[in-house]
């Protein structure tokens, strides 16, 4: 498969390239694929997750989670 990359993204995979990292220029967009790929399977794990808690009533309501969150955060309520 042959692909052309869009100009504004040459200096970037030339920059990567030059860093030593990599062997080669493809497999500068080859690492950029996989991390995609596993961002987006990332994204859909923790969806269905959360729609597994959901329906087996592992919820709270809004107003809680937001005051757990500042809890463990240290956010103090504005007023």
């Amino acid at each position: 498969m042959q692909i052309e990359l869009p100009p504004e993204l040459e200096p970037f995979v030339e920059q990567e390239f030059a860093t030593g990292r990599y062997a080669t220029r493809e497999d500068v967009v080859v690492q950029a694929l996989c991390w995609l790929r596993d961002e987006r399977q990332e994204a859909v794990s923790g969806i269905k997750q959360g729609l597994d808690d959901v329906a087996a009533g592992r919820t709270q309501a809004l107003g809680e989670a937001f005051t757990d969150i500042r809890k463990e955060f240290r956010v103090r309520e504005q007023e």
